[in-house]
């Protein structure tokens, strides 16, 4: 097994989620196809929810925004009583998610949507948060050696809260210090990971950012933070010169803390 050695003067692990803790794939093949076939239902359940309509409202001004785009589906209001109209725009509403989600479009109003949607599905327990095996295991060691261990992704910070604590290993939230996402900065900018030193506390020297993205690890680097890149199944392949460049490891095991060596 390959071995990594953490530099004696990190006190922190800042761990991406896609790819790194988590399957690529349970996001590709379960979080956005739950959304696809449920969102219809989702919507005659709570379309009369203040929640919802914020939701659909949001989404119908996204829809305005465009309409210049080919294929792009219209909202109509509700114009009258009738279940015919409702069922019309309810139906809109579900055709304009599938096409912005067919183009991968991170729209605000569509993200909104979906979050609410998978709140709902992790707190009834028809989604469970998926982790690589050696993700738990390997962050209890950390928190016993006296790290602290964050996450920054890329989604919210409600979303990742739900994924730790509605999860195959049930509620893991308590093994996190603390949840970044990007409205503190893009992940592929060295600011970012200065503001995440400032806001822990401590200098960027003093973290080691697990990621499988190579633009992620090399802003990270920028802001002399450490890094190790991840090597998961699913995730993009790494060119020659990246393989050769970073620190990789294929599992959390891997990893020696200073008080371990």
């Amino acid at each position: 097994m390959v071995v990594l050695s953490v530099p004696s003067e990190v006190t922190v692990i800042l761990l991406d989620i896609e790819g790194t803790t988590t399957p690529i794939a349970f996001v590709k093949d379960i979080l956005f196809p739950y959304i696809k076939e449920n969102v219809q239902e989702y919507l005659e359940a709570h379309w009369e929810e203040e929640e919802c309509r914020q939701d659909v409202s949001l989404l119908r001004k996204q829809a305005e925004e465009d309409a210049h785009l080919d294929g792009a589906v219209p909202i109509p209001m509700v114009s009258g009583d009738g279940a015919d109209d409702f069922q019309q725009t309810i139906q809109a509403v579900v055709d304009n998610v599938h096409w912005q989600m067919s183009l991968d479009r991170k729209t605000t109003a569509l993200k909104q949507l979906q979050g609410h949607m998978w709140r709902a599905a992790f707190t009834a327990g028809h989604v469970k948060g998926e982790f690589f095996a050696d993700v738990v295991p390997a962050v209890r060691q950390w928190k016993a050696a006296g790290m602290k261990v964050y996450i920054y992704s890329s989604g919210s910070i409600e979303a990742q809260k739900l994924l730790f604590g509605h999860s195959t290993e049930g509620d893991i939230l308590e093994l996190f210090d603390g949840h970044f996402d990007t409205k503190i900065g893009h992940k592929v900018e060295s600011e970012s990971y200065r503001k995440i030193a400032d806001s822990i506390g401590c200098s960027t020297s003093n973290i080691l950012f697990l990621t499988d993205v190579t633009l992620e690890a090399s802003a990270a680097e920028e802001a002399d933070v450490h890094v190790a890149v991840v090597v998961r199944p699913g995730n993009a392949g790494l060119t020659d010169d990246e393989k050769i460049y970073y620190r990789l490891i294929t599992s959390f095991s891997e990893l020696r803390l200073p008080s371990s060596t």
